[in-house]
């Protein structure tokens, strides 16, 4: 029966009462399972199926939690999970949605961080080894054992991951620190220590130069990587280790995937397809507005770049999930660089280059250039070189709490020197582009991706939509940026709804509810501001003059960005000129907090991000004023 052994597994100490010959069929019931679960819930399968025997030998050999185990990125946990009380999470279809796809110490005392991000194992592992040892030591009644951190050989191009072994070295103790060599990233691997590091397989270990020995520290291989007797063998022989080591572990992603799953484009072995797997049930479904927006993008740039030998586009590592095909990085050439994944290097690369003469885009997620803030702030911004920053799943999402992009806007909006565009249609994203990448612009410009509200409005709405919201095609060769001015979507009077990016549909959705009001119909101005770190004060004061309320609505968080930059703006005027009429000003935006997988509609709905709440506050304010009355009076 498929998962009987695993089924039986409630915690470490059982992988343990197991006898050595049953470990290999704990591990093909393990990989069965994840092939399983794949298929029906979708998830980081082939990293987790290249590392089944390594984490059943860690939880044999280690004494979890007393022996700490830290996962980089932690996408490869599910395996560990399994092994410390949550297997039914992946056995019983019903429990699908029990666990994350991440580390996280609420879900089990096993789980050290919540990790999502990469690179950070190593100086985390330091951290807790560090304290250990000036408590106590290993055996001084620390707490504390041996401390193992988990990393991929793709999240080692993290600058973060050097930085850790640099300290190991230094810090000396108990630390080992495991490799997992499946020769990937998410794509290929890109970066020269590569070259050594598949001499180091090529030669079972013993070739050199050798990058861990350059930094000082001890360094065991382990060619077959899949071999649960062997691994369990080395790790006895590492454990209570008194100085640092790598034990470098040669894998293969994606072990066990079968013709079905080849059939969806997934195939055992190195295939950047194996980095995320879909449900099979989704094989139809239309791409979402990161690839769809994405691709947009690339055919766009494609065009110039034989007349554009300096437009070149990076990618710190994640180029598929941003529509940055394959076929399109081949024919890119070397118009294309994957930087490994090292966003900091990736935003002061393109800073060069533009410093140059060239003109990079630097394609990325929202969650990911929070890496970035200060190579923006300092290499790009301060000297102000064109570098084009596409900002990809910003606003509220349900996904899990290390890869929100909520927090782009308030980060972004706020560095000097730096324009940010929200587009509300595919047309206006691509006039955008064409201006921050043309010779006209002189200055960083950071382009809010539009996500799947647009797509979503597009979809339904067709070539009306983008008829209606689209830049002018004047805009390439304007010198100064062309979206300086708000677009007045819909004239009305009384309200005035302006939706930024994203959630422009909102406002357009919250003005056809006050319309359709028989009772009290209002006419609302609908605008699209398009661009979030400068106000246009000049529309701003228009509004001023004949709306008693103005709400501002925006996929991100609330707290430090955009539309409390119009509430300050309106309290501000009315304290220098009392004179001026100024409206009730509503905020509606997300709050500021970490969430994990929590349904959208659900987070709408908590931060007031529907057509109804929207309309219920406007109905409030509206109240609250009469047209008579003076004075700024926000509503957040």
């Amino acid at each position: 029966m498929n998962g009987e052994l695993l089924g039986r597994i409630g915690s470490p100490a059982d992988v343990k009462a197991l006898d050595p010959a049953e470990l290999p069929q704990l591990c093909a019931d393990i990989r069965s399972t994840l092939v399983a679960y794949g298929k029906a819930h979708g998830g980081h399968i082939g990293s987790n199926l290249g590392v089944v025997e390594l984490t059943v030998a860690l939880h044999r050999v280690f004494d979890s939690p007393h022996d700490r185990i830290v996962f980089d990125v932690s996408h490869q946990s599910y395996v560990h999970k399994m092994l410390t009380g949550r297997a039914q999470a992946y056995l019983d279809p019903d429990r699908y949605d029990e666990v994350t796809g991440f580390t996280n110490p609420e879900e089990s005392e096993h789980d050290q961080f919540v990790l999502g991000h990469t690179g950070t194992s190593i100086s985390l592992a330091c951290g807790l080894a560090k304290t250990r040892d000036m408590m106590g030591g290993l055996d001084g009644g620390s707490g504390i054992g041996n401390v193992i951190a988990v990393i991929g050989d793709g999240s080692l191009s993290s600058a973060i991951a050097f930085e850790g072994l640099n300290n190991a070295a230094a810090q000396g103790g108990n630390l080992i620190v495991i490799v997992n060599d499946n020769e990937m990233s998410i794509a290929e691997d890109f970066g020269g220590m590569y070259g050594p590091l598949a001499r180091l397989r090529e030669s079972g270990g013993t070739a050199e130069p050798n990058l861990f020995h350059a930094f000082g520290l001890d360094y065991r291989y382990v060619e077959d990587g899949n071999n649960v007797a062997a691994l369990v063998e080395t790790l006895e022989q590492v454990k209570d280790i008194d100085h640092p080591i790598v034990l470098h572990v040669h894998t293969l992603k994606g072990l066990g995937l079968d013709a079905e799953d080849a059939a969806a484009g997934l195939v055992e072995g190195r295939c950047e397809a194996n980095h995320w797997q879909d449900p099979l049930s989704a094989a139809d479904r239309l791409p979402g507005a990161r690839k769809h927006y994405g691709e947009m993008a690339m055919r766009a740039l494609e065009e110039r770049f034989a007349t554009e030998p300096g437009l070149v586009v990076i990618s710190p590592a994640t180029p598929g999930s941003n529509g940055i095909t394959r076929a399109f990085r081949e024919r890119a050439g070397s118009q294309y660089v994957d930087t490994g994944i090292a966003e900091e290097h990736a935003a002061a690369f393109a800073s060069g280059i533009a410093k140059a003469g060239g003109r990079p885009v630097l394609a990325t997620s929202a969650t990911f250039f929070q890496r970035t803030f200060d190579q923006l702030q300092q290499e790009v911004s301060l000297n102000r070189t064109p570098v084009t920053l596409l900002v990809f799943g910003a606003g509220i999402s349900g996904t899990d709490n290390t890869h929100s992009g909520a927090f782009d806007i308030a980060m972004m909006a706020n560095i000097p020197g730096l324009t940010c565009l929200a587009p509300t249609s595919g047309a206006d994203f691509l006039a955008m582009l064409a201006w921050s990448t043309g010779a006209a612009n002189h200055g960083p410009v950071a382009i809010r991706v539009p996500g799947e509200a647009i797509l979503l409005a597009e979809r339904a709405g067709g070539a009306a939509w983008n008829d209606a919201v689209a830049g002018s095609a004047s805009a390439v060769g304007a010198a100064e940026c062309p979206w300086d001015r708000y677009r007045i979507a819909r004239r009305g009077n009384t309200v005035a709804l302006l939706g930024l990016g994203d959630a422009f549909p909102l406002a357009v959705d919250a003005a056809g509810l006050l319309a359709s009001d028989g009772t009290n119909p209002v006419t609302a101005t609908v605008v699209d501001p398009r661009r979030y770190d400068a106000l246009d004060r000049s529309t701003l004061d228009t509004l001023a003059a004949d709306h008693r309320v103005v709400v501002t609505v925006e996929d991100g968080q609330l707290e430090g960005g955009w539309g409390e930059k119009i509430t300050a703006y309106y309290a501000d005027r009315a304290a220098t000129d009392g004179t001026r009429h100024s409206p009730v000003v509503v905020n509606v935006g997300a709050g500021k907090e970490f969430t994990d997988r929590v349904p959208v509609a659900e987070l709408r709905e908590r931060y007031g991000m529907t057509p109804e709440r929207i309309t219920a506050r406007v109905r409030a304010a509206l109240a609250q004023r009469s047209p008579e009355t003076q004075g700024t009076q926000p509503s957040t």
